[in-house]
């Protein structure tokens, strides 16, 4: 038997495939647009390379050995898997289908996304959507995720980036938590415990802004914690005063349990001021991402920062 290059040995197993099923050898070259010529030097191949007889060929007819049929009939299968495969497979550039694996901060997807996935789904029936909710960066590539929702200043290269909503911070304490100490200025802020999102990303500094002036203060926390809604928590349990994202407290300022603070000043956080869709660059889109991505920006537009 030959050494079998199996890139090749593929190849001729699915023309031996079309001969048997078109009963010849010119029926099938025709089909595959190849000479009859070429369709004999590649069965002639496989026979060689298998060190078995396949076909009984005469002027007249041609029949399968017991070897050709029991090849057959396996093989067979295999080229109908493959042709259903590369079906379903087109099916998933042709239209909006399959898995759709989707990671974003634990308070923005619960908050911002999951309230639009109904609707979503119900648009798109045939997208199984997985979500993934970390506050971390992930890897798309490594851990095989689509889409990645992220609040960021700078979207990483090479990803891709669309912008879903605007964001911002808001510096808020209930009344309680003020301890009887009204902040009428950043400064204000040195003798309140500060809670902000985070372990590291804001420090011991907070940095405000306001018409081209920028104010740093130096503030301490007895907690840190790496979820928003936590924070909120603490906040509506005058823990103190916090930094939080707007989607967080946003309800809470309008219903009267939190203050919005110093609402002159813009806080300046770690993470930008934008809400992005991140995803790896590709020739070809496939319809899910473009869907899912084309569906977040209209849902999150109106959303106020």
């Amino acid at each position: 038997m030959e050494t079998i290059n199996r890139l090749e040995h593929l190849s001729d197993l699915a023309i031996f495939v079309q001969v048997v099923d078109r009963q010849g050898f010119s029926a099938a070259a025709r089909s595959m647009e190849l000479s009859k010529s070429a369709v004999s030097k590649r069965i002639n191949r496989l026979e060689m390379q298998l060190g078995l007889r396949l076909l009984q060929r005469t002027t007249r007819a041609m029949s399968l050995t017991e070897a050709g049929r029991l090849l057959y009939e396996r093989a067979a299968q295999g080229v109908a898997l493959l042709d259903e495969s590369a079906r379903l497979a087109a099916g998933l550039v042709e239209a909006p289908r399959g898995i759709l694996r989707v990671t974003a901060s634990v308070t923005f997807g619960k908050l911002c996304l999951a309230p639009l996935i109904p609707a979503f789904l119900a648009r798109y029936p045939e997208i199984e959507l997985q979500l993934t909710l970390l506050d971390r960066f992930v890897d798309l590539v490594d851990e095989g995720y689509d889409v990645a929702l992220r609040l960021t200043r700078k979207p990483p290269d090479p990803l891709v980036a669309k912008a879903l909503m605007p964001v911002r911070y808001r510096l808020c304490a209930a009344a309680g938590g003020l301890r009887g100490r009204p902040i009428e200025k950043p400064a204000d802020l040195a003798g309140h415990n500060c809670l902000h999102y985070g372990l590291r990303e804001f420090g011991n500094e907070w940095r405000f802004q306001r018409d081209g002036e920028e104010v740093r203060v130096r503030v301490g926390s007895n907690v840190m914690v790496n979820n928003s809604e936590v924070v909120r928590d603490l906040l509506l349990a005058d823990m103190g005063v916090g930094l939080v994202w707007n989607y967080a407290v946003d309800r809470d300022i309008a219903a009267g349990r939190l203050l919005a603070l110093l609402p002159e000043w813009t806080p300046v956080g770690p993470f930008g001021q934008t809400a992005y869709a991140l995803w790896l660059p590709q020739a070809h889109l496939p319809p899910k991402i473009r869907v899912f991505v084309d569906f977040l920006a209209a849902g999150l537009r109106e959303t106020p920062a």
